[in-house]
């Protein structure tokens, strides 16, 4: 029965790392990192291992995911200001003439 829980933990971190990697959205990839940290804590759990099980399920499962949303969330803010853009936006670029 210990080598049938084995497998399938093994088998499901494969899936969730496969699909964390092919994924390309940033909110969905944290998503899919945290069932991945969730699975290699239950791996860790089943091999016997609880201490590293522990580390795993608060790290991986938690910290990493929450951190890596709040970075896509302050990178993907937009600056607040004015909204239309002016006929100077559409001029020349920066180290060109306008003519």
């Amino acid at each position: 029965m210990n080598e049938w829980l084995i497998g399938a933990a093994l088998a499901f971190v494969v899936i969730a790392a496969t699909t964390a990697v092919l994924t390309r959205d940033p909110a969905r990839q944290a998503v899919v990192l945290s069932a991945l940290g969730l699975g290699l804590a239950v791996l860790f759990a089943v091999l016997q291992a609880p201490d590293v099980a522990l580390s795993q399920l608060a790290v991986g499962t938690a910290l990493t995911p929450l951190l890596i949303l709040l970075s896509v969330r302050k990178v993907t803010r937009r600056p607040t200001g004015r909204t239309e853009p002016t006929p100077d936006d559409h001029g020349a670029g920066a180290g060109q003439e306008r003519g």
